[in-house]
């Protein structure tokens, strides 16, 4: 793709951004009464905004004009935080975490595909030379202690040269065996055909009837050669398989990925090339129009002083550096447009005493009627309440302000000149102009301040009164004051280490761990294709695999930008982040006391903050809040951070990218209350359905290097296993696929009993364990907001039933 269809793709997404806007802004103003037309629109408006966010991340990652590139960026992180509101505002509606969109996606004829919700590549590509030092420098302490779990995978375990002498001798025995036994079956047939023929008398057979033999057996084969060849193809044409080449690289795409690179290269050079242009044409910008700035400051606060003077007989007061200075009142504003607005001002406040006075009266008359009609106010309060509001947006503005600015810059902007799309030197002007400005601005306010002074000693004798400042002063003592109570509860334990020591301090006691390399995309599941039909007859179905990555996504990956513990690791790997392992396992023995015990949060959090994004992970966190500990866990203290923790929750800041995952397999071991005050979101991870299945035994075995052909039916595994995890179907087809069974499967295909011997060892989830899981999760405290708005609307349909047949009966 070049530069021009890249920026086609932009203004295509800029209109759809820019209608959508309209479209949100004119329905959010008028209050909803049914919940399922609400639903409706929420739903259309999240999907669209995922097809922007979806496409402007696209456009992001591969334009390479420097200022461009920012607009975007601050646009693309608008439309984020504006899914994310869209996606509340369907839980708090539905009381769910999971929503099926299959009869919209109909609608809008979009693939369920389409709905996937990317995961920015700027996450890690901006921050790709600090990851991998961090990376290097986490190796390094990982070898020197040696718990380098990378290279102890591939470590060769050292044994006695007997033991290995012994081991060669066994597997040249077995060779030599193998090859003896094949000799030998040779000689066995050889001599079974000669007795054979000595029992039937025939000393050779007709060459004749051989050479019809022989093309009879040729002939068949090569029909059913070409009878298989037919049936692929036509198998091929009505779209029931793939090619024979579908699943191969093409050139096209090994040279897009070259293209990428090289677009990559462009995009930082001409990055480097805007930063350096950011410094010297604002040096320039100084040494030639600095001087002038300066002047015309200073000539517009004194025609300011004069015109002031001579319209109220006082020389004004000028504004502190707090409060702005004198930009507070020359905004984009003449002298004469500021002498406009103090006389507008005065006339205002006239008109203010004028109103006061007759709303007087008229309150009083009013008073009388609201008596009379508070009964009716009281019906038509209700009626609002039960009306849905959209809540206030943080994003709308950001996308609007982003919109418009796209508007006045680039929209109708003339780039003939600019081929290869460097930085624009004139945006860079007028930017740095305004930032000029505001700097000489402070300098000129300074001098205007001792001159209106002087002009006051000299015109009207005016003595500014000390009172004010040492009120100032008494003010700021209160703040100091109020710094060094805070002050004293943050306190800083480690005020005299580096962060580098706590780092390797971390990763020593095995807190600070090194996430395994896999991405979401790993994380494979299917479409939930019949959500939206199961909830109209008011069954409640179970999410899929691909509901789960979308969740983990959103509630996981943005706001920082079973396979539970692969999840947590993606997370990792998707945004760079430290993992920090607080389990009850890990932290077992460490730092031991309750003055240990927050040390080692104070040093986790503390890191976690100077090192963001950062992951903190507890694995099996119900131990950390268990009913009643087992006799067996007792000495582990696995309630040690029970307390602590929502302490440590609280001094989060907003703007603090740390994220706390728990993972578990028996929730409901834990107490319920303090479980769901340290977790916002709850997820419960499903058995994988039958299309998850099936999509995640074909995946995963060509991954690892299997072959899918006719004789390992997919179908009958996705059947068969029924009830078991992904994590145990992965086990599974790591353990059948050895490098051995790979090299076989030329003259000898996989087949599906080769996987189903090796399930029967394992476990599945039963249903009966299912449910219990989601009888928990109906107990917490979104899962009970669930069940209640279901019971509250079966009544309210039964009462509709009953109303129509009251009907009916009373026109018989």
């Amino acid at each position: 793709m070049s530069n021009v269809m890249y920026n086609k793709m932009w203004h295509q997404t800029q209109e759809a951004l820019n209608s959508l806007l309209d479209n949100e802004s004119q329905k959010m103003t008028e209050p909803q009464g049914n919940k399922v037309i609400v639903f409706q629109m929420l739903a259309t408006f999240y999907i669209k905004y995922v097809q922007i966010f979806r496409n402007m991340e696209n456009v992001y990652d591969q334009i390479v004009h420097p200022q461009k590139r920012l607009l975007i960026r601050k646009i693309l992180d608008a439309v984020m935080g504006r899914i994310l509101e869209l996606k509340n505002e369907m839980v708090e509606l539905e009381m769910t975490e999971f929503h099926y969109f299959d009869d919209i996606l109909q609608d809008l004829k979009l693939a369920p595909q389409q709905l996937d919700v990317p995961i920015p590549r700027y996450f890690v590509k901006e921050r790709l030379e600090v990851i991998k030092e961090r990376e290097k420098i986490l190796s390094q302490i990982l070898s020197e202690c040696g718990l380098n779990l990378a290279d102890s995978k591939y470590a060769a375990k050292s044994i006695p040269m007997e033991e290995a002498i012994k081991l060669i001798q066994v597997a040249e025995r077995a060779r030599q065996g193998r090859l003896r036994a094949l000799f030998m079956k040779q000689i066995y047939l050889q001599e079974c055909r000669a007795k054979e023929i000595k029992l039937l008398g025939r000393k050779a057979a007709d060459t004749g009837v051989a050479a019809l033999q022989i093309q009879k057996v040729w002939r068949g084969f090569i029909q059913n050669r070409k009878t298989l060849k037919a049936r692929e193809d036509e198998m091929v044409f009505l779209g029931m398989k793939p090619p024979p080449y579908f699943n191969d690289i093409s050139a096209a795409i090994v040279q897009s990925e070259k293209v990428k690179h090289l677009r990559n290269e462009v995009q930082q050079k001409h990055e480097e090339n805007y930063k350096k242009a950011l410094v010297s044409i604002k040096e320039e910008l100084k040494a030639m129009e600095g001087l002038g700035i300066k002047e015309h400051l200073q000539d517009q606060i004194r025609q300011w002083f004069i015109e002031c003077r001579n319209l109220t007989g006082t020389f004004p007061e000028y504004p502190n550096e707090e409060e702005g200075g004198s930009a507070v009142i020359f905004t984009n504003k003449t002298p004469e447009q500021v002498v406009e607005d103090i006389l507008a001002n005065q006339e205002e406040e006239e008109k203010l005493k004028k109103k006061k006075k007759k709303e007087e009266r008229e309150t009083r008359v009013q008073r009388r009627k609201i008596d009379e009609k508070k009964g009716s106010q009281k019906d038509k309060l209700k009626e609002e309440d039960e009306e849905w509001k959209m809540s206030p947006s943080l994003f709308l503005k950001l996308m609007e302000e982003g919109n418009s600015s796209y508007k006045d810059v680039w929209l109708h902007k003339d780039e003939s000149w600019n081929f290869p799309q460097d930085y624009d030197p004139e945006i860079i002007k007028e930017e740095k102009r305004r930032e000029l400005e505001s700097e000489i601005r402070v300098q000129v306010d300074e001098l205007m301040r001792q001159e209106l002074k002087n002009l006051k000693l000299a015109v009207n004798k005016e003595i500014e009164l000390p009172g004010k400042a040492k009120k100032a002063k008494k003010q700021g003592k209160g703040k100091k004051g109020r710094k060094g109570k805070r002050g004293k509860k943050d306190k800083d334990l480690t005020a005299d280490r580096t962060i580098d020591s706590l780092y390797k301090e971390l990763v020593e006691e095995g807190l600070l761990i090194q996430a395994v390399k896999v991405n979401l995309s790993d994380y494979i599941g299917e479409y939930s294709y019949l959500g939206t039909t199961l909830r109209q007859v008011a069954i409640e179905p179970m999410p899929s695999l691909l509901d789960v990555r979308q969740l983990i996504t959103l509630y996981g990956i943005l706001p920082l930008g079973v396979g539970k513990k692969m999840l947590v690791h993606a997370i990792c790997t998707e945004t760079g982040a430290n993992l920090f392992n607080l389990s009850a396992s890990n932290i077992a023995g460490k730092y031991p006391g309750k003055n240990g015990l927050q040390m080692m949060l104070h040093l986790v959090f503390k890191v976690a903050r100077e090192l963001q994004p950062s992951v903190v992970w507890i694995q099996d966190t119900e131990k950390t809040f268990y009913k009643k500990v087992p006799q067996a866990e007792k000495r582990n203290e696995p309630k040690r951070l029970k307390r602590h923790l929502p302490r440590m929750l609280k001094l989060l800041k907003p703007n603090d990218r740390i994220l706390i995952v728990g993972t578990t397999q028996r929730p409901f071991d834990a107490e319920l209350q303090p479980f769901c005050r340290v977790y916002q979101k709850i997820i419960l991870v499903p058995r994988p359905d039958y299309a998850s299945r099936y999509v995640l035994w074909k995946e995963i075995i060509i991954r690892n290097g299997g072959l899918v052909t006719n004789s390992l039916n997919i179908s009958c595994l996705s059947k068969v296993t029924d009830g078991f995890t992904q994590g145990q179907i992965v086990n599974v087809i790591k353990e059948v696929l050895t490098d051995r069974r790979i090299r076989q499967q030329a003259h000898k295909p996989l087949t599906a009993m080769e996987f189903i011997t090796m399930m029967t060892s394992m476990n599945p989830v039963y249903k009966e364990e299912e449910e219990s899981f989601k009888n928990w999760y109906a107990k917490t405290p979104l899962g009970r907001k669930r069940m209640l708005s279901l019971t509250v609307g079966n009544k309210e349909k039964e009462k509709e039933k009953g109303n129509k047949k009251v009907k009916k009966e009373k026109r018989k």
